[in-house]
């Protein structure tokens, strides 16, 4: 299999299951969330800054369909870790250029 098609097979699996699977997750509160709420000391909890944000609360404002917006703030999480990957990537790679003499040694 080429490294291409490995690729795109494996983003595809990615927004299936973020566009999919995701919607089944559990929506109780994770551990420290629930140990917060046991213990009582999250009564001075705040909304966060962004809470009102586009994406906030594993959804998409603005879409009513709890399903769809689950699924499509799944996809749109992959397209951005996608998107800041493959910068990270290309930003952050050796680059070999022509003027530099190959340092490494070599066997006859």
């Amino acid at each position: 299999m080429s490294l291409k098609r490995l690729l795109v097979l494996g983003l595809l699996v990615a927004a299936v299951l973020a566009g999919i699977v995701s919607y089944y997750a559990s929506s109780s509160p994770d551990g420290l969330e629930k140990v917060a709420g046991d213990k009582g000391f999250n009564a001075k909890e705040e909304e966060h800054p962004l809470g009102g944000s586009p994406l906030a609360d594993y959804g998409v404002k603005g879409v009513e369909h709890e399903r769809a917006s689950v699924g499509l703030a799944g996809i749109v999480g992959v397209g951005v870790v996608l998107v800041a990957g493959t910068g990270l990537f290309w930003g952050l790679r050796t680059r070999s250029r022509p003027d530099r003499q190959d340092t490494r040694k070599t066997h006859a």
